[in-house]
């Protein structure tokens, strides 16, 4: 019996556990929002998941600094993934609903099929195919929803093309971490400089576009920037990387169908996100395109990817 088809306890409730996180940090990031520019929130977010992942590290006895190929590899993931991508998500969340982009977010799937197989060789499957367009219909209808009941003044447009561009942004990085390099790396070490290198590039970005951080005095804010970067990076990411070396890639994405149901359920909760009949059909449809592509995935050996 495979690790892939094993699924023990362990394993069953970790891949809950990443569900659950990175379903409630869309919430927490719009909330964010509402206390500092999004560039600093994220300066404040990374920071503290790199301290966390280095701690790790030297907890697990890993080298720290293991040459410049996990140096350039983490520069090229930090690029990629913690400033590129996460800058996108933190602007879109200026004109979308958390739940709407975390939706938008779990198409990353189709991104990385076409990016695996430019780059690896990854076979697609007639089934993905499907399943991806059913899911694409599916968020069509969900934006349409959103431009309908949104304010004349709001620019939903606008906040779509930056989600969909920051998960553009994360397909990348997550196809490096496909790659025969990523698996001789030390994982926390690596991850950790990445986070550092992306921190870094978040607060010259910060410091460009909107000056000094502001002084933030209410605990929530820091509250949500310890979950964020605590248990949503340091926590979520290393767990769901391990999901992926045990299950195998395909087996692990179905995280990425989890994760907006919980988001949208938050958001129906916290931010009165109200369900019309067009936004049930859309996010039915994105889910069953998803459940029907994921279900069509080659369940390859352990390889790699999610938040």
């Amino acid at each position: 019996m495979t690790a892939a088809n094993r699924h023990p306890a362990g394993e069953v409730l970790a891949f809950l556990l990443v569900a659950l996180i990175w379903g409630s940090t869309w919430l927490v990031i719009k909330d964010q929002l509402t206390f500092a520019p999004a560039g600093w929130s994220l300066v404040w977010r990374f920071g503290m998941a790199a301290a966390g992942l280095f701690a790790l590290a030297m907890a697990r006895r890993e080298p720290l600094y293991a040459g410049r190929a996990q140096l350039g590899f983490a520069a090229l993931h930090g690029i990629c993934q913690f400033a590129g991508s996460y800058q996108l998500v933190y602007a879109s969340e200026h004109y979308l609903t958390s739940g709407l982009v975390a939706v938008i977010f779990a198409l990353l799937l189709v991104p990385n099929a076409l990016l695996a197989r430019a780059f690896l060789g990854t076979p697609l499957t007639r089934r993905f195919m499907a399943g991806s367009a059913l899911a694409i219909a599916g968020i069509g209808l969900l934006a349409r929803n959103e431009v309908l009941s949104a304010p004349p003044a709001a620019s939903v447009p606008w906040g779509l093309a930056l989600a969909l561009a920051a998960a553009l942004a994360a397909s990348v990085s997550n196809v490096l971490q496909a790659t025969r390099i990523a698996h001789r790396l030390p994982g926390f070490s690596t991850l950790a400089w990445a986070m550092l290198i992306g921190t870094g590039l978040d607060a010259a970005a910060a410091l460009a576009t909107t000056g000094m951080p502001p002084l933030v005095l209410a605990p929530r804010y820091w509250l949500g920037a310890a979950y964020l970067g605590l248990i949503g990076s340091a926590l979520a990411f290393p767990l769901y990387f391990a999901l992926i070396r045990s299950w195998g890639a395909g087996r692990a994405a179905y995280n990425g169908v989890v994760v907006p149901v919980v988001a949208m359920a938050l958001s129906t909760a916290f931010e009165a996100y109200r369900w019309s009949g067009l936004a049930v059909a859309g996010s039915l449809l994105a889910l069953a395109g998803l459940l029907v592509a994921l279900s069509g995935r080659r369940l390859a050996s352990p390889s790699r990817n999610e938040g």
